[in-house]
């Protein structure tokens, strides 16, 4: 199924506005190298799906008409004006962080068809210009004028976030060297790895606008379900999509040994994954590897799961006013288990 041009219209709206805001928040200054590592990714592309999560939330419970607003600031029912753009800015840095790291730990050599920041720069100063945009998401999140105990809440929510990333990547790597890992274990490790940032994109601009613990934690729940839909996706397209379109080897998850839902099943189904592929697959045979997972049923299994959390994630949605925003939530939904690269 193709997104639907509207949802894709709405993502890149969103997408203009959180990219002017991360020009503005985030400029090349001195140390200039450093800061324009810590940009490089930023400024290579990315959907900003996280980003354009809060501002529909924050369009959903403010009650405003989408793209009505400047989008720097939101309503509450009591009068203040909350600057849920910073919010935005800081989610989308905590992911930019996640994979500055991520690929000096994996030693992958393209991210978003352009060399890894590690390999534009250097080793050292990658982690530093991770480490600045792990700090400088604090400060975002500390700009947006909410009420001290409002923004408690939501820097611990981003505290939180940015510890279970980490103890989700340790679960990643830990499972390399395992070969008993069960779906259940993969399902907590990418709920860690990759799915509460999306929690956290629904659930910080509820909280910042003074919604109920109900609200907030249905939300919550939204982000953790699509999340991993998310996840499981990005494991299929790396098998499903080209070299060229990834922007990265096709089949990097089956020659890192990498544990998704796919590789799981067709273990289960009495597959050696670890003999699918060599170390430096042709093109071939990476095809190969990947008919043999489709006649196993493993790729028809992962799309199903994904599919599943979709439908779970949506039903969480239920907590927000019927409208425009609502919709696109839904459709956003979708859109992560439709979506190419």
């Amino acid at each position: 199924m193709t997104p639907s041009p509207r949802v894709e219209s709405a993502i890149a709206d969103r997408r203009s506005i959180v990219n002017d805001a991360i020009r503005e928040q985030l400029p090349i200054q001195k140390p200039e190298r450093l800061y324009s590592a810590s940009r490089y990714l930023l400024d290579a592309g990315g959907k900003r799906l996280r980003p354009t999560i809060v501002l529909l939330i924050a369009e959903a419970v403010s009650d405003v008409e989408p793209l009505s607003t400047d989008f720097r600031t939101f309503p509450t029912p009591n009068g203040e004006a909350i600057d849920v753009l910073s919010a935005a800015v800081s989610i989308e840095v905590i992911q930019s962080f996640t994979l500055i790291h991520d690929d000096i730990m994996d030693d992958d050599d393209l991210r978003r068809g352009v060399p890894a920041v590690h390999r534009e720069y250097d080793t050292e100063t990658a982690i530093l210009a991770g480490d600045t945009l792990y700090s400088k998401a604090f400060e975002y999140m500390l700009d947006t004028g909410a009420p001290a105990d409002r923004s408690v809440r939501a820097l611990n929510e981003l505290a939180t976030t940015c510890t279970e990333i980490c103890e989700g990547q340790a679960l990643d790597v830990s499972f390399e060297d395992r070969t008993d890992v069960s779906t259940e274990e993969y399902l907590e490790m990418i709920e860690f790895k990759t799915a509460v940032l999306y929690a956290a994109a629904a659930a910080i601009p509820a909280t910042l606008l003074g919604c109920d613990q109900e609200t907030v934690d249905s939300l919550h729940g939204y982000g953790l379900d699509i999340g991993r839909a998310f996840q499981i996706q990005d494991d299929l397209l790396d098998l499903t999509v080209s070299s060229d379109e990834l922007g990265k080897q096709r089949g990097s998850d089956l020659i890192e040994g990498k544990r998704t839902a796919i590789t799981l099943h067709a273990r289960n189904q009495g597959i050696d994954v670890e003999e699918l592929v060599p170390d430096s697959p042709s093109d071939a045979e990476i095809e190969a590897a990947v008919e043999r997972l489709e006649a196993a049923g493993s790729i028809d299994f992962a799309r199903e799961m994904a599919h599943d959390l979709v439908e779970s994630g949506k039903e969480r949605l239920e907590v927000l006013p019927q409208g425009e925003p609502r919709a696109m939530l839904e459709e956003i939904a979708d859109y992560l288990v439709e979506r190419g690269y």
